[in-house]
């Protein structure tokens, strides 16, 4: 990297913390502002957000990892997340808009109690630290690649900027940060490919010299019976993650909760194709990667065919992915403790400025933690193998127990704790001593089968015996005092909280267009990025139109 690269980067690191400072007046006049963005966000902000949140630089490394050493099965996997985003649009993103509750958090405790509670908002907390490091550990290591500085101040550097603005402006400042870095990243991956290409030789080139099943979307580790039993994981994840139900609640309505998931499915059948080709480029270039060394195929080809300033941008793209999924998960912890934690336990007469300073307070310390968990994630064997051990361990046993009650008025506390805990013990202990127990160790397909299936096989077993007794923990779901719906005044002050919102992004979408248009004409062989500069410049045009637009 070169000094034009460094300077690049730090440009459009101001401009993502610039954005979130914006919000840190706005989201502090109340805690509905910082909590839920006023409870009625534009759909296509919290869909894109969703979207950026769950395609992060993660995906790059994991998925990029995958993508390098077999090909399409990356896209296959992938796969899973349309057609789990089109089951939540269906089944699930409406129901949680008709809890009317702020978090998930506040949903069990109206629902189950406030013990249930406490208990999920615990072992939530150790997945959102463990998953936020999963994020930041592979931005790290990218940035890490391409410049002196060691691993370790990379991770520290980028959590420090995140921790910074998240907690200055609340859900807001995390959702048009979201989508801005989203133009971010999509601008450099669409100057990285056609150059990928030339290296390579052109289009035809790669084709001939791919390894055999390249483009097959399944192989023996990452089977179909894998993609259907993911498939079930992804539908409880975006379903019922307690960052991504904020998505659905924070809307005007049902309707437009359920459109937040459609556009999240088209957005995921679409991407991979197109930000999966630089890897596998790579493949192409140079097969010779082991062990850990796929997990940087990604930067590798960037530095081996973007010139000076491009690759800063490129970087800069990677760190927005991981500071959009991190900033969610962060914000979503810290409310949950300050909204669900703090207020009902510790302090229940809490004014609205003290509500705000304790979700500050829990945005340090949550993301601190974080930095120190993604510092110790080569100690765990890898990206690849923590993400998916997570997923299949906790996602299921976390997830889909509430997910069931939102349908079911027989469940109790008793069991969907059991559920949880008996998904949470099973998975983890075949995990660590499945060749003890069974002989063997399980492999993607069982690991993340049983992390679904057992949770969800004891929740049927429950309903089926409170049906038999004629049980019903609930006659009807108390209504939460949370919103005030009928209220004109938070109306007209979401309305224009809204308009405040998409005018920043217009803005903000303007000056990355600007910026990467200039980037082109400076860099050598800046074609590219002079055309991709116009297009997202055009693109602020129709945002700035829906700025004077009631969403």
């Amino acid at each position: 990297m070169q000094q034009l690269d460094f300077f690049v980067m730090a440009i459009f690191a101001l401009l993502i913390l610039g954005i979130g400072m914006l919000f840190t007046r706005m989201s502090g006049k109340n805690s509905s502002a910082f909590f839920e963005a006023g409870g009625s966000t534009p759909w296509w902000i919290n869909s894109i957000s969703l979207f950026i949140s769950y395609f992060s630089a993660g995906t790059f490394v994991v998925w990029g990892s995958i993508a390098y050493k077999s090909g399409f099965v990356a896209n296959g996997i992938q796969l899973t997340m349309v057609f789990g985003g089109l089951l939540v649009a269906w089944l699930i993103a409406a129901k949680w808009k008709r809890t009317r509750a702020v978090t998930a958090a506040e949903y069990i405790n109206n629902r189950l109690g406030i013990r249930t509670q406490k208990f999920y908002t615990f072992l939530i907390m150790l997945h959102g630290l463990f998953t936020t490091a999963s994020v930041l550990y592979p931005v790290g290591k990218m940035v890490s690649v391409a410049t002196p500085l060691s691993l370790n101040t990379c991770i520290f550097i980028i959590g420090a900027i995140i921790i910074l603005y998240t907690s200055a402006g609340g859900l807001w400042a995390v959702l048009v940060t979201d989508v801005v870095q989203f133009v971010i990243l999509t601008a450099a991956v669409l100057i990285v490919i056609p150059m990928a290409f030339k290296e390579v030789g052109g289009v035809q080139a790669f084709l001939h010299e791919t390894p055999p099943g390249f483009f097959n979307f399944f192989n023996s580790e990452y089977s179909f019976g894998f993609f259907l039993a993911f498939l079930a994981y992804q539908t409880v994840y975006i379903g019922g993650n307690w960052a991504y139900v904020q998505r659905y609640t924070s809307v005007a309505d049902e309707k437009k909760s359920k459109k937040v998931a459609y556009l999240f499915s088209a957005l995921y059948f679409i991407s991979p194709f197109v930000w999966m080709l630089p890897p596998m480029i790579y493949r192409v270039i140079n097969p010779n990667l082991t062990g850990l060394q796929p997990e940087g195929a990604y930067m590798m080809i960037c530095q081996q065919v973007l010139p000076a300033g491009l690759i800063g941008l490129v970087l800069s793209g990677m760190i927005s992915a991981s500071a959009s999924k991190a900033n969610t998960t962060i914000n979503m912890m810290a409310i949950v403790f300050a909204h669900d934690v703090y207020k009902k336990t510790i302090n229940p007469g809490a004014s609205e400025k003290a509500l705000i300073r304790a979700a500050r307070f829990f945005t340090v310390l949550f993301g601190l933690i974080t930095i120190g968990i993604a510092m110790m994630v080569p100690m765990i064997g890898g990206i690849v193998e923590m993400v998916l051990s997570t997923a299949s361990i906790a996602g299921g046993a976390l997830f889909a127990p509430i997910i069931w009650t939102l349908y079911s008025k027989r469940q109790t506390s008793v069991s969907v704790i059991t559920a949880s805990l008996m998904g949470l013990v099973i998975s983890l202990a075949l995990k660590l001593w499945g060749q003890e127990l069974i002989g063997h160790k399980l492999n993607r397909v069982w690991e993340t089968a049983l992390g679904v299936g057992i949770p969800v096989l004891v929740l049927f077993c429950f309903e089926i015996y409170y049906w038999l007794k004629g049980q019903s923990a609930i006659q009807e779901m108390p209504a939460t005092a949370s919103r005030e719906w009928a209220s004109t005044d938070k109306e007209t002050t979401a309305t224009q909280q809204n308009y405040f919102g998409i005018k920043v992004i217009a803005a903000s979408v303007a000056i990355v267009g600007t910026g990467v248009t200039a980037l082109g004409i400076v860099a050598r062989e800046g074609t590219v990025a002079i055309i991709v500069g116009i297009l997202v410049l055009a693109t602020s045009l129709p945002i700035f139109r829906a700025a004077r637009v009631r969403n």
